[in-house]
């Protein structure tokens, strides 16, 4: 068994900037907490303090069990990465060392087949098996069939920019809930899983003894999973007990008693001030009074040098003013559409006004279908076309936006939207990205900054039809409460591919894309459509 102790940690980033001050908190043996938190406050940072990707300034972690780590982006998107690699990035430290000497002495062996060269792979393969390496093979055999349906040995050599998302998610996920590692940190490992994928990863956590501690903004996934919360805010943090379903009354609560603590303070405060004056005035004309305004002094001193208690952090005022326009009656008409290899033709009528969701496992075309409303070339056979004065406005699941990289929010809305630098500041102070944020290269920003910038940008652009793609997976909490807010006022129409219960709940109709090929409409969610695994 497991347990992560954080002790007193305080980080400070490149820029100066403070983050996290004194920090502590424990996750017992077999506990599932979630970490939660305003985009931006820190999560992410405190994961990779813990697995010690970082350094901190001051303070101490410690973890017992051994620790296995799922990062942020699990990597292997873009660089070329094969699966086997993939799940070695993962392993023990040991079995990652030895394999990469073992990977050592095979290129000596091909430069030079000496006795050296021979003997050299021989103690690497010894120490490979000793390590664990083979049987963590077999280990990964199993988590290959589990993810993608093909064993291990036909699969290792596979790039990982040829799998799905959800596809890598899933596959890491296995190898580490089955692996040695007794201490899991997961940050995000909901991102890119369809619902039938987090609904195991939900059963997975629930069912596993070991301890963990993820990062999620999945609603219903933290309400069925994790029976603590560590909320990380204002540069601190505190641990509710209880479950996602209680947080936010906990929360309230909390900042109620911070806000009462601090007002009786400052009139305790006020009193002293007032005593030391009103002493000090008498001791100026009676000697008498000396020794009660010296011990006023004292007390005042203490009392300030003990220090007021904690600031009840300030809510996220978020809001998103998408105001979309009038257009013809039917926004999206879809007459026989096919795109190629994904999916049956299917015909769709989509009326103004109206609030659409996408749903179906990952793999079945709807990227590729928003893609192809919004205007981007995607093969396809059939018709599809927009209505009257519609505008289409598109949110990418995956923030891949290569023109904004480089520039910051401010530049961005100045640069897009011809607005002035007070007009682009308040605009951005709207969606939480005034002040420092403003004035940081967007590669620099969370998921979650980037995902806010994204949507302001289509609220600045006009757009009469939002085609959003997993437009929650990165929000934190009070920002995808805000979307959805913003959504209820938007004078237009939304098609929104989902997989966020919560989210998609909001929705009027709800379009399926089957695992068999067919595009069916259905008046409820429907979230069992299981990706057919296709022979590799």
């Amino acid at each position: 068994m497991g347990h992560v102790e954080v002790g007193r940690l305080t980080y400070v980033l490149p820029d100066g900037r403070p983050l996290l001050n004194e920090v502590s908190f424990r996750i017992g043996e077999g506990v599932k907490a979630a970490l939660v938190g305003p985009n931006g406050a820190g999560k992410t940072t405190l994961m990779r303090l813990i697995a010690g990707d970082v350094r901190p300034v001051e303070g101490s972690v410690a973890s017992s069990g051994g620790l296995g780590v799922m990062r942020q982006f699990i990597g292997g998107i873009r660089d070329g990465r094969t699966v086997h690699e993939l799940l070695l990035s993962v392993a023990p430290e040991r079995v990652r060392e030895a394999a990469r000497k073992l990977e050592e002495a095979e290129l000596v062996m091909m430069e030079r087949d000496d006795e050296k060269a021979q003997l050299r792979y021989a103690q690497a393969i010894t120490d490979y098996t000793d390590a664990g390496g083979y049987d963590i093979e077999v280990l990964w055999d199993t988590c290959t069939v589990a993810a993608l349906g093909a064993p291990y040995d036909n699969v290792k050599y596979r790039e990982v920019n040829t799998l799905s998302g959800g596809e890598q998610k899933r596959l890491v996920l296995e190898a580490l809930l089955r692996g040695p590692d007794q201490t899991l940190l997961l940050d995000e490992p909901d991102n890119y899983l369809d619902v039938p994928g987090k609904q195991w990863l939900e059963q997975a956590l629930r069912e596993t003894p070991k301890t963990v501690l993820l990062v999620s903004h999945d609603r219903q996934l933290l309400a069925n999973a994790a029976d603590r919360i560590v909320t990380v805010e204002s540069g601190g943090v505190w641990v509710h007990g209880g479950g996602f379903a209680t947080y936010a009354e906990a929360r309230r609560e909390r900042n109620e008693r911070l806000d009462e603590l601090r007002r009786r303070w400052d009139e305790e405060h006020a009193k002293l001030k007032r005593l030391v004056t009103m002493l000090k005035q008498k001791a100026m004309y009676n000697d008498g009074m000396a020794p009660a305004y010296h011990a006023a002094q004292t007390r005042l001193r203490r009392f300030e040098e003990a220090g007021p208690p904690e600031v009840a952090p300030k809510d996220q005022k978020i809001s998103m003013r998408l105001r979309g326009g009038r257009t013809g009656k039917r926004a999206v008409i879809c007459e026989g559409l096919e795109l190629t290899g994904l999916m049956k033709p299917f015909d769709l009528e989509v009326w103004y006004g109206e609030r659409v969701a996408v749903l179906g496992s990952n793999g079945s075309g709807k990227s590729h279908f928003l893609r192809l409303v919004g205007g981007e070339d995607v093969r396809h056979t059939g018709v599809v076309r927009l209505g009257a004065r519609v505008v289409p406005g598109h949110f990418a699941q995956t923030h891949a936006r290569p023109e904004l990289r480089g520039r910051t929010p401010c530049e961005i809305v100045m640069s897009e939207h011809a607005k002035l630098k007070n007009e682009a500041m308040k605009a951005l102070a709207r969606y939480e990205l005034a002040g420092s944020i403003a004035e940081q290269r967007f590669e620099t920003l969370s998921g979650g900054q980037q995902a806010r910038l994204q949507i302001l940008l289509l609220e600045l652009s006009g757009a009469t039809l939002l085609l959003l793609d997993e437009p929650t997976d990165n929000l934190d909490l009070a920002s995808a409460e805000a979307l959805q807010e913003g959504l209820d006022q938007f004078d237009g129409t939304v098609l929104a591919v989902t997989h966020d219960r919560w989210f998609a709940a909001d929705f009027d109709r709800y379009l399926v894309f089957r695992a068999d090929g067919r595009v069916e409409e259905s008046t409820e969610p429907v979230w069992d459509e299981a990706r057919v695994v296709r022979p590799r």
